[in-house]
């Protein structure tokens, strides 16, 4: 992404609602302006990339409904948007098969934010990340790290594949598109770098930041070591509120007893686990669902509320911030 930012450049381009700007960061920026009343709705879902198998349509289904009544601004996507191996090429079919065939309901066509998971580098990475998909789909927008302003909240899109070690260090039958990221020592300490100091400047009154592995989960792949040791720190002494992800296939929430910092999974798109649940401490755990499902949120100046739905749309957990005071429901 370094190569589309151009020092002393500022280019604005207007796309579904939302400006980019490129400036002398190392992230790009975008400006996606609330409502009127300054408030902001969206939805986030992972893990989904699957031609409408595993009940990917049926969540796409609900997510319809929903972002019709919440009226949402947006969609981010936590990642492997693509299964098993990622895109081949821009003219890959699974395109069209798993996202523009898939979300069809004009609530749905909004900007979609989205980052890329593991499964996404298994296959041409730069397929995703290029314009030519989003000719071809305006509301796709896919890049390795971003930023999202709403003035109210600000968005930081993390790239966090890069971070795992077993990826490079014992990557099985699995061939991982590197490009782009290498050397790797480099582009971490980079990424690092450039997140806490934009988290720094910010004056959004929320901040959130969406990656596609887990920091805490009690899913299947559990805490990410790296990310714990790398990034959970600059996330902490940077006052975030939510960490945002999928990677586990499922729905949950867990909080934490050293911050005010919310880790969400929302990774339950199409194919998801049933009964691989590990222990956590009951006063972290606020809430797990080992199944398909979506997340909706919704934010003012003073209040933060976030709902999760099952594949037929049923509400299985709220939790709510209201002027820094949590409280969970269900």
């Amino acid at each position: 992404m370094a190569g589309l930012m151009l020092p002393s450049l500022i280019l604005s381009t207007v796309l579904l609602g939302f400006t980019a700007v490129l400036s002398a960061a190392e992230f790009q920026r975008f400006e996606h302006a609330a409502k009127a009343d300054g408030s902001l709705s969206f939805l986030v879902v992972g893990d989904w990339g699957r031609r409408g198998a595993y009940n990917q349509t049926e969540v796409a289904l609900q997510m319809g409904i929903m972002g019709e009544k919440l009226d949402i601004d947006f969609v981010i996507s936590t990642g492997d948007n693509f299964y098993e191996g990622g895109l081949k090429g821009v003219d890959d079919p699974a395109f069209y098969e798993s996202f523009t065939r898939i979300y069809t309901a004009p609530s749905l066509q909004k900007q979609w934010y989205s980052v890329l998971g593991n499964h996404d580098y298994r296959g041409d990475v730069e397929a995703q990340l290029s314009p030519v998909l989003r000719e071809m789909d305006s509301k796709w927008l896919c890049l390795r790290s971003f930023i999202v302003n709403t003035e109210i909240a600000e968005f930081f899109f993390i790239d966090t594949t890069p971070f795992v070690n077993k990826y490079f260090l014992e990557p099985k039958d699995h061939v991982y598109d590197w490009s782009g990221i290498l050397p790797r020592k480099s582009y971490l300490s980079n990424l690092l770098k450039d997140l806490d100091l934009a988290l720094k400047e910010s004056f959004a009154k929320w901040k959130i930041v969406v990656g596609h592995h887990t920091i805490k989960s009690a899913g299947q792949h559990g805490n990410t070591v790296e990310l714990n040791l790398q990034l959970l720190p600059i996330l902490q002494a940077n006052n975030v509120d939510l960490y945002i992800n999928g990677h586990d296939h499922c729905l949950e929430h867990i909080s934490s007893s050293e911050s005010p910092l919310q880790f969400l999974t929302s990774g339950g798109g199409s194919k998801a686990w049933r009964g691989d649940v590990s222990w956590w401490d009951s006063k972290e755990m606020k809430f797990y669902y080992d199944g398909q499902g979506f997340m909706s949120v919704q934010i003012t100046q003073t209040e933060v509320d976030v709902v999760f739905y099952d594949v037929s749309g049923e509400v299985q957990h709220k939790w709510s911030r209201t002027e820094q005071i949590s409280s969970a429901v269900l």
